[in-house]
């Protein structure tokens, strides 16, 4: 049986509409304009325990919404999950200390105080021993390389740092399921790699199973195997990561340097230009590319050469504008 099974899950939220103005805040007294937006239609899949899955959808997409569901957090308008043998709507103290959820862009540690005060407090409310809460503060500091930070406020750390710690939080009961919503936003190229590391080592070692959302894609690339993608509360596709570059048909990215300053137009005839500026360009073509690139090398001045995978962004756009969905 798998550890998440979502059957079915919907979500509908109603809100008043009001026109602008005072006229439109007098009428609004007397009478008023429900409107209602599905924000998650009918989503159904499955999770095995230690699986890390990627959760991705545009803007407004119902990635939140569905983990606030399984969190026990929002009350879903139909459908059914069951969390590792539990309702998570139903809120029971047993299933609150099987996961946690992590949002990059809310904190759940107080800024004014150090890190060290709010996990223990996270220890009081999750009822972990005092030899458990050590050894696992101990093995996760020195993870995350954070051990001189614990007496600093919050405030006073990086927003790499600041990460780590709302990592380290979320972790000192153990749970079995982790929630992450956008972990990485906002932080720089080192951080964002250092947080994927960090969860990699940890993930691996203690089977955790991981509902990720993020719209860095190397987030994605690195961490998850398979991915579920959302579009206006509706899945449009669940399956292996790898699988979604096949959307494009099997093109591929040609880069070329050229020895001197070329007329675009001689470009053309091989393929899309994606960029350009007469002395480089990349080109998207279909079919083989040691074809490609044999006719480019024989008419044309090119100094260097470099054949690699369209972005995986791009097969995903496809997937969002409605191109290509399946299972």
């Amino acid at each position: 049986m798998s550890l998440i099974s979502v059957r079915n899950l919907s979500k509908t939220f109603s809100y008043n509409e009001k026109e602008p103005g005072i006229k439109g805040s007098a009428a609004n007294l007397f009478r008023r304009k429900k409107v209602y937006k599905e924000a998650v239609k009918a989503v159904s899949f499955a999770i095995e325990k230690g699986e890390i899955v990627g959760f991705l959808g545009p803007n407004g997409a119902g990635k939140t919404t569905t983990l606030k569901m399984l969190s026990g957090i929002l009350y879903p308008s139909g459908g059914t999950a069951d969390v590792a043998g539990f309702v998570p709507w139903e809120r029971k103290n047993e299933y609150k200390r099987l996961f946690s959820f992590v949002a990059g862009q809310k904190s759940q540690l107080w800024p004014d105080l150090p890190a060290m005060e709010s996990f223990r407090l996270n220890r009081h409310i999750y009822e972990v021993s005092e030899a458990d809460f050590n050894a696992r503060i101990h093995r996760l500091t020195e993870l995350f390389g954070v051990r001189e930070l614990l007496k600093i406020q919050i405030r006073r750390l990086s927003l790499g740092e600041r990460m780590k710690m709302e990592l380290i939080a979320s972790l000192i009961h153990n749970p079995q399921i982790l929630f992450l919503d956008e972990p990485t936003i906002g932080l720089d190229v080192v951080s964002q790699q250092n947080i994927r590391d960090l969860l990699r080592s940890y993930v691996v070692e203690n089977r955790t199973t991981v509902i990720l959302t993020s719209h860095y894609m190397r987030d994605i690339e690195e961490l998850c195997p398979r991915v579920i993608i959302i579009n206006r509360g509706e899945k449009i596709y669940d399956g292996a990561l790898s699988d979604v570059r096949s959307i494009n048909g099997g093109q591929r990215l040609i880069r070329l340097t050229f020895s001197r300053e070329i007329e675009r137009s001689e470009l053309e005839r091989y393929g899309a230009i994606v960029n350009f500026n007469g002395l480089s360009a990349e080109l998207e073509i279909s079919g083989e590319a040691k074809n490609a690139a044999a006719a480019l090398l024989e008419s044309l001045p090119i100094l260097d050469i470099g054949i690699g995978e369209i972005p995986i962004e791009k097969s995903i756009a496809l997937l969002f504008t409605g191109e290509n969905a399946h299972e």
